[in-house]
């Protein structure tokens, strides 16, 4: 699937998921994502907080798992365990998801979470996608 394939795939099934990230890139077995800066990610000092960090990390995996196999809305993160390396800016984040392994019933991959400036990475993620049955 495409970006554009994407966005409309999750119009009509899963809206809630549309709109607070950009797909930048999708590669054979990687996809970048863009977090833009809003304040409601913010926590206490001016970083952005922890779950917003695992919902772009859980996120860039799911919309890699719908470029690689399509439009499987039943897909479903089993695993999903994260390093938060580094403090991020109050600003936009970008994550690359890589597939590992996808398999009939698992896919499994990490997620490199960076800044804008120079690309430090802020945090590392392993996630597992438990699959559908193909029908």
């Amino acid at each position: 699937m495409t970006a554009e394939d994407i966005d409309r795939f999750l119009a009509e099934t899963f809206p809630q998921a549309r709109g607070w990230t950009r797909i930048a890139a999708i590669r054979e077995d990687e996809l970048d994502l863009v977090l833009p800066f809003a304040e409601e990610n913010l926590r206490p000092g001016g970083t952005v907080s922890g779950p917003a960090l695992m919902a772009l990390a859980d996120t860039a995996m799911y919309f890699l798992i719908l470029a690689r196999l399509g439009p499987v809305a039943l897909a479903v993160t089993t695993s999903l365990h994260i390093n938060f390396l580094r403090r991020p800016p109050a600003a936009d984040l970008f994550a690359t998801a890589r597939l590992l392994k996808l398999g009939a019933k698992l896919a499994v991959g990490d997620v490199l979470v960076r800044t804008a400036e120079g690309g430090a990475i802020v945090a590392h993620a392993s996630v597992t996608y438990a699959l559908p049955p193909a029908t």
